[in-house]
């Protein structure tokens, strides 16, 4: 449960420059917000140890051949609460939520590609959980709003701000080695890259030692292959932020049916609505899903009704509420001390 925590000025500002560059040091964030380094890490780790805000690194699924699904479990009351516990507990699941009304929850899960048994074993195993009636999955198949970004995070910094954080930061530099490539060339994907995805799940600033310590690569080798799955799009840093914090405590999840032929209208229009956190197209009976964030029911019914009736070719909504969420971007957390130290990402 996050503790109750109220983000002033800086605060938001701050989530905002890591939201640009997550691994971004905190005396090169100073330099452009006009704070102490010292402030700002004091700050951030506060806001971590209250689990409000953390940085993670998140890789792109299709590009290590793994697939996304949103997944739907209806199932008797009484077993919300274990399944939820039992799901959260697991690697390869993002974005729990038990939904208002108390029978159902959903969830995002990471599979191997389809023909492989992972997916398979995993939607089984749930089927045959008892207390469980029904399982709906769509396959995520191309994320249209929300990816680098919610406006709801990130707009406290000014044009001139975000284009200096934009820029390159040099690290230091150590003997120059070539990043173990795995099967599939440059980014493919090996136990140690799994290994360093996982690291920078739990904490996208985790240092180079740190990261050098669990893959066994050396420090230079860590800085060139997280430079390598960067520039290649395999691997980005997000600013996971309780919305609640942000003063958006209503969080809506949408199952849109949209006519294919306004499939790309609805869908650009989607990633310019300041209340959709994430939007995504999916396999299933609805071809779009949504994560919707407002200020209160009243502002939910405004978009529903204003910006988002107003687009052709939505046949069929479905709008459910997320009663609270037990696991969002990253691993599970427990909360911690603070610490002050600023540590080298």
């Amino acid at each position: 449960m996050v503790d109750s925590v109220t983000l002033d000025g800086l605060d938001r500002r701050l989530i905002h420059a890591l939201q640009i560059d997550g691994r971004a040091s905190f005396s090169r964030i100073a330099g452009v917000l006009g704070a102490s380094e010292r402030t700002l890490a004091r700050r951030y780790h506060r806001l971590r140890s209250a689990l409000a805000v953390r940085v993670v690194g998140l890789v792109d699924s299709p590009r290590i051949g793994m697939l996304d699904w949103f997944v739907r479990i209806d199932c008797a009351p009484d077993a919300v609460d274990p399944l939820t516990a039992a799901l959260a507990r697991r690697d390869d699941t993002s974005w729990i939520a038990p939904l208002a009304g108390g029978t159902r929850l959903t969830c995002m899960v990471r599979t191997p590609v389809t023909g492989t048994e992972g997916g398979r074993a995993l939607f089984g195993h749930l089927l045959r959980t008892p207390g469980v009636r029904d399982v709906e999955a769509g396959c995520l198949l191309r994320p249209v709003a929300g990816v680098g970004g919610w406006a709801g995070r990130t707009s406290a910094l000014d044009a001139a701000e975000r284009a200096a954080l934009l820029g390159p930061e040099e690290e230091p530099r150590g003997q120059a080695e070539r990043p173990p490539e795995g099967p599939t060339g440059a980014f493919g994907w090996g136990e140690a890259d799994a290994r360093l995805a996982g690291e920078l799940a739990r904490d996208g600033r985790a240092d180079v030692a740190r990261l050098a310590a669990v893959t066994g690569w050396s420090a230079s080798t860590v800085r060139r292959r997280l430079a390598g799955l960067r520039a290649g799009g395999v691997l980005h840093f997000e600013v996971d932020v309780d919305p609640s914090c942000l003063g958006y405590p209503v969080e809506a999840l949408l199952w849109l049916e949209v006519a294919p032929a306004a499939l790309d209208e609805v869908t650009r229009a989607l990633s310019q609505h300041t209340a959709v956190a994430f939007a995504a197209v999916t396999t299933g009976r609805a071809s779009v899903f949504a994560m919707v964030q407002c200020r209160n029911a009243g502002a939910l019914y405004d978009y529903l009704t204003g910006e988002l009736g107003a687009l052709p070719g939505i046949g069929r909504m479905e709008t459910a509420l997320v009663l609270r969420r037990a696991k969002r971007a990253g691993p599970l957390l427990l909360p911690g001390p603070v610490d002050r130290s600023e540590r080298r990402p």
